[in-house]
């Protein structure tokens, strides 16, 4: 990101005071319409099963709200509504992982998530690189399990119990209690290849923060991590939503490219 010009201090003429508004508001209105929504107002129109060709969004449904069952908190009840902009994993939390239909490259991305007690999902940045989900609200001392955690690569020629690696914990365990709304809002680069092909730059979360607490930066990613649906490397790819795992729903997903 540039840091801010510093001018020279001018008395401010009225002429001066309407254009830095006029300035202010043109920004402003380019900001917002620089985000691509994923849910708000589309449902799961702009998602598709993660697989390759994929169409449909299989066990996916949408509602207006949802909350813990106050019959067992491992389930998610939803609610339906007028606008129903809350994506979820269906009744059981065992749907299959979707990708969106838009792909991101370098991107500020917002995701707001709840998950159900001991329940667990992930979130792929161009469908190869995770950022963990789960429950583990209160946990003292967080790995590279834990929710906000980049998630390790996987190689089983590295020997038995050497498999994963470049695993990176949170700094903090930032996590709410299962059944509240949660966010990520994080700065992605995107790799870099040459003319021939050849990365000549890694993927690079230059910041993470979950629910208004830094967790990363700077954190450079030297492959795809375990899970990924593409196992190459590309200069754009889709936001993947892990399913398979427990109840989890998602909200409010958007993304705009930063240049």
């Amino acid at each position: 990101m540039k840091s801010p010009i510093c001018l020279p201090q001018l008395p401010l003429t009225l002429t001066t005071l309407v254009c830095l508004a006029t300035m202010t508001l043109s920004g402003a209105e380019k900001k917002d319409s620089d985000w691509t929504e994923l849910t708000a107002g589309k449902g799961l129109k702009a998602w598709r099963i993660a697989v390759p060709n994929g169409n449909g969004t299989a066990d996916w449904i949408t509602c207006s709200a949802v909350e813990l069952s106050s019959e067992n908190p491992m389930i998610l009840r939803t609610h339906m509504g007028m606008e129903n902009a809350v994506i979820v994993n269906g009744p059981t939390g065992k749907a299959k992982n979707i990708v969106s239909v838009e792909e991101h490259g370098d991107a500020e991305i917002h995701i707001e998530f709840l998950v159900a007690e001991k329940s667990n999902s992930g979130i792929y940045f161009m469908g190869r690189y995770e950022i963990q989900v789960l429950d583990n609200w209160g946990k003292e001392h967080v790995g590279d399990h834990d929710s906000g955690a980049i998630y390790q690569r996987w190689d089983p020629s590295r020997g038995k119990g050497k498999e994963g690696y470049e695993g990176h914990a949170p700094r903090v365990n930032a996590s709410r209690k299962a059944g509240e709304w949660q966010t990520f809002d994080v700065i992605f680069r995107a790799p870099r290849f040459n003319k021939d092909g050849k990365k000549t730059r890694n993927a690079e979360f230059v910041k993470v923060v979950h629910n208004g607490t830094v967790i990363h930066e700077n954190i450079q990613l030297t492959g795809p991590t375990r899970g990924k649906t593409f196992f190459d490397e590309s200069a754009t790819g889709p936001i993947l939503l892990q399913g398979d795992h427990g109840p989890v729903a998602y909200r409010n997903i958007r993304f705009r490219t930063l240049k």
